[in-house]
């Protein structure tokens, strides 16, 4: 009953997005906060259409599935279905909790989306900054998804907004200015490259797309790229890079109703590439 009053309202404030909010998608376990919730955001009227499984930002240590609403209502309004998706957080939980949460929910999706107008055939797993890292391996470790009973094959790209990739050299900087990274994924550096990108640069791990901000740190640039060079010299063409102007790393996603905007742009043309 609650989807349904929050769907029709959401029809009356605005006629071209359907919504439906806090679907669990672990229905058989009971996570504090909400944490295994998700929100859908679905062009209305219109059916079989790609959808993007979206993993807010925060440095694996905050944020919820509300910091996808800009991206979801924009990126559902251009006729691309998007999910936003809580997970649970360290301190509290490490590594790979927060990754086994969100291939959880990537397979809730691919179980489920069509019954609310998504295309199970033409999944995409996507995120900002900590959530883009957590798409990343969803996309390159294949063991993630098989843990979920899920062929690999159901996931059709990703899209990798401002991520941090190499955990080996993220993890080292980050601890030694704040203890508490110490509860992600620990403080040992075999555990920081288990938990990297590293391991998994490998072929047929390919359409990726990375999107970083003019004004982001030079270290993050580095690594999109050094990703992105590493990918396609293992024989993944289709990896790609584009950086967007007069954005920072947090405007990049927060600024995404801006008339200047080009993620939802960069979004679409990856997406319907095909």
């Amino acid at each position: 009953t609650t989807a349904i009053l929050i769907i029709l309202t959401t029809v009356l404030a605005n006629a071209q997005v359907m919504v439906t909010e806090d679907i669990d998608y672990i229905a058989d376990s009971v996570y504090n906060n909400n944490k295994d919730f998700l929100d859908i955001y679905m062009p209305e009227y219109i059916k079989n259409v790609p959808v993007i499984v979206y993993f807010h930002g925060g440095a694996l240590l905050e944020g919820n599935k509300s910091w996808g609403k800009d991206i979801g209502y924009k990126v559902a309004e251009s006729g691309i279905g998007l999910i936003s998706v809580n997970y649970r957080l360290s301190p509290g939980f490490q590594h790979p909790t927060h990754l086994n949460d969100v291939a959880a929910a990537t397979a809730w999706v691919i179980n489920n989306i069509e019954a609310y107008g998504g295309n199970p055939q033409k999944v995409y797993v996507a995120g900002h900054s900590a959530g883009a890292y957590l798409a990343a391996l969803l996309a390159i470790d294949f063991s993630v998804l098989q843990a979920q009973n899920i062929e690999q094959s159901k996931i059709k790209g990703a899209i990798l907004i401002s991520p941090f990739l190499y955990v080996e050299e993220t993890a080292k900087v980050r601890i030694e200015r704040d203890p508490i990274y110490k509860t992600i994924w620990g403080n040992e550096p075999q555990s920081w490259k288990e938990a990297s990108v590293t391991p998994h640069i490998l072929p047929d791990r390919d359409n990726i797309l990375l999107i970083y901000a003019d004004k982001d740190e030079d270290w993050r640039k580095e690594q999109n790229e050094r990703f992105a060079s590493a990918m396609v010299a293992v024989g993944n063409l289709q990896v790609f890079t584009e950086e967007v102007p007069n954005r920072t790393h947090v405007t990049i996603v927060t600024a995404i109703m801006d008339d200047d905007d080009r993620i939802v742009n960069l979004i679409n043309d990856f997406v319907r590439k095909e």
